[in-house]
């Protein structure tokens, strides 16, 4: 995926405010994401990028000097935060978690009254290797009521050369 491609996934579900902001990317992986929040948010925000595979984190090379950035090599399902965020990023990682309605209750725990948490999903609902625990956008609408948030909104759909049904990316309030 183009990093264009990622920053138009997730460009709606954030906040219009220039107040700077602390965000985490959950399952970051070697960034990609990672670099498409960084081109969204202002100036003095900071972005824990969290993995537990250490050699993917390390393998993000940083180049903007005016958002930091914190590597953390972890199980983001188990991790516990310091302080609120003003917002979390699950990109394709919330398929790997059997209980997503625990993880979600968890990170609604750790949001500013007016966080929000964008997820980026394959919009399927059958097993692989790659997805073993499908979440298509009509159920995480679901499970996110379940986990005591209010309004699940569809930010975008494309098209996926792994999955028939696409990718979809959504914002939980």
């Amino acid at each position: 995926m183009e990093l264009s491609v990622a920053i138009n996934l997730i460009r709606a579900g954030l906040s219009a405010t220039k107040s700077s902001q602390q965000w985490a990317d959950l399952g970051a992986g070697t960034g990609l994401f990672t670099h498409a929040l960084a081109n969204l948010l202002p100036a003095g925000s900071s972005i824990t990028a969290i993995d537990r595979d250490l050699h993917a984190l390390t393998a993000i090379g940083w180049d903007k000097s005016d958002i930091s950035l914190n590597l953390l090599e972890a199980d983001y399902t188990t991790v516990h935060f310091n302080e609120l965020k003003h917002g979390f990023l699950l990109a394709n990682s919330l398929h790997y978690s059997k209980d997503q309605v625990a993880v979600l209750r968890q990170l609604k725990n750790y949001l500013h009254s007016e966080g929000r948490l964008i997820i980026i999903e394959y919009d399927t609902l059958i097993p692989n290797a790659w997805v073993p625990f499908p979440l298509s956008f009509k159920n995480l609408a679901a499970i996110a009521i379940e986990a005591g948030f209010g309004t699940t909104d569809l930010l975008q759909k494309i098209d996926s050369k792994y999955q028939a049904g696409g990718m979809y990316s959504a914002l939980l309030r």
